[in-house]
């Protein structure tokens, strides 16, 4: 969480980490490579040019604490503040990806991996509205009592979203994607932070004809929250209007563009051209489909990328990619959509070697491919084992654009991930909750180990399992039995956190 001493001193000045001086690596962007490699490696030789930087910001901390009065837009240095780009693929499994044995080549995330962090221990809910909840609120889906894909009002009108956090620091804010936050016009991302909207107002939608399940949300295609009909494959849709929204932006006013595709959520039906490109071992129908559905979502995710860079914003912009759940096996003509001729058969999601899958809280469910880049303040090529939650993007975003937050106001359950990000830190340590669809189970990580707890909330637990992920991270072996001591300890710290379920203020 983002602690503040003084609510009226800028987070940016407040939050200094003593160890290795990430404040001042934070305002001076414009430094060389070797000097910010110098400053994480506590170098004691500096650049002329370094050494002016700092010079200046010891002048701005003097400034910041003498004017407690400060707003919070004005809370970092205007060149300081990161363009964000948050890229979610629906329903992608862990090995999915080519970096991780899939099948199918992905060389737009395999560039980004290259040049950015992996995150090899991220954690989601296990389907996607929580997932959408935790990312929006820096907290727990389960904290607003959502579990499930919901079309309901997911957050109450006033939640500080982390759209609504960034705009108030200044930024222009944009989803191209799928919302599922709350299906009607009225519930929509316009109404909570975001300046542009376009795509799903409900869940996943028919490829060609756009329309969600049957029912009162099939019609759920929108330009701000206005229904419109348009045609076009939904991929090239979502991805080119992020790329228009980048491409009119003029001036220099810092971004938030939160892009959360379909793909590869069914139904699926792809172009020629896509499945042209599919390698040939691949056999069966929707096997195919489903491979040139991640060739175009790598493609979507390239091109985006490729928009930021041709804006001149790369090297002053934060690129994350993740996905909403694990891969899923369910039926890819799912009759509950509109008829879009999409072919019959189960949806060949790939989690290995993960146990698992979209729905349940075993790794494979609930562990998810991501990347973080940012050329000039990530190192390229690196790796971060530490695990992470979805709900740590907003602290983290807050942090890095200066947004002075009360932190036990906003009552968040992640944290400001950046040092395990960068190598410049580590966490404190702490436990991860991911509370199952319908309340039916429970999930607790806490360092190597982690508890599942199946049952329904309020009554006794029909089943505890066991896991050392560190050892084990197919959850293979329950070792409940032989550690009961550590099953104790664990439930005790996940019934702290089911009572804050209880107990939230929805708010």
């Amino acid at each position: 969480m983002v602690a503040q001493s003084n609510p009226g001193v800028p987070i940016v000045f407040t939050r200094l980490r003593m160890a290795n001086l990430v404040i001042v690596s934070r305002y001076c962007f414009a430094t060389t490579r070797s000097d910010q490699r110098a400053v994480n490696g506590h170098c004691r030789f500096f650049s002329p040019y370094f050494v002016r930087k700092i010079a200046t910001l010891a002048i701005l901390v003097a400034a910041a604490f003498a004017a407690p009065d400060v707003q919070p837009r004005l809370a970092a240095a205007q060149d300081s503040r990161p363009n964000i780009v948050f890229i979610i693929a629906d329903d992608l499994g862990w090995a999915d990806v080519e970096f991780h044995g899939g099948n199918v080549p992905t060389p737009n995330l395999a560039r980004l991996l290259e040049e950015g962090v992996e995150l090899k221990q991220h954690y989601v809910a296990p389907v996607c509205s929580p997932t959408r909840t935790a990312f929006m609120t820096g907290r727990y889906w389960s904290r607003f009592g959502v579990t499930t894909p919901t079309n309901s009002l997911a957050l109450p009108p006033d939640t500080f979203t982390v759209a609504r956090a960034l705009r108030s620091a200044g930024y222009d804010t944009c989803l191209t994607g799928k919302w599922h936050l709350g299906s009607k016009p009225e519930w929509g991302p316009n109404h909570f932070g975001f300046d542009h909207s376009y795509g799903s107002l409900a869940g996943g939608v028919t490829p060609w004809s756009h329309f969600y399940k049957r029912g009162p949300f099939s019609d759920t295609w929108h330009r701000n929250e206005t229904l419109i009909t348009e045609e076009g494959h939904v991929t090239d849709l979502l991805a080119q209007e992020a790329i228009q929204w980048i491409d009119r932006r003029r001036g220099d006013k810092p971004f938030f563009l939160y892009v959360p595709f379909t793909a590869v959520h069914l139904p699926l039906r792809e172009p020629g051209s896509w499945l042209a490109r599919v390698p040939p071992e691949i056999t069966g129908d929707v096997p195919r489909q489903y491979a040139a559905a991640i060739l175009h979502l790598d493609d979507a995710v390239g091109r985006v990328v490729g928009a930021v860079e041709k804006a001149g914003k790369s090297d002053n912009t934060l690129i994350v990619f993740t996905s909403d759940n694990g891969g899923s096996t369910a039926e890819n003509n799912d009759t509950k959509y509109p008829d879009d001729h999409c072919p019959n058969g189960r949806l060949p999601g790939n989690n290995k070697p993960l146990r698992g899958q979209k729905g349940n809280l075993y790794e494979g469910g609930t562990r998810v491919p991501t990347i973080a880049r940012w050329t000039t303040r990530i190192e390229a090529g690196t790796s971060c084992d530490t695990p992470v939650h979805i709900a740590d993007w907003m602290p983290t975003f807050c942090g890095l654009a200066g947004v002075a937050v009360d932190a036990a106001g906003v009552k968040w359950d992640g944290a400001d991930i950046w040092p395990v990000i960068t190598g410049t830190g580590t966490l404190p340590p702490r436990s991860l909750y991911s509370a199952g669809t319908g309340f039916r189970s429970r999930a607790l990580r806490y360092g190597d180990w982690k508890l599942i707890v199946f049952g329904k909330a309020g009554g006794s637990a029909s089943k505890v399992e066991l896991y050392n992920i560190a050892q084990d991270p197919g959850e293979k072996d329950d070792v409940s039995a032989a550690y009961p001591e550590k099953v104790a300890e664990l439930q005790e710290e996940l019934a702290t956190q089911m009572a804050l379920d209880k107990g939230t203020s929805q708010k």
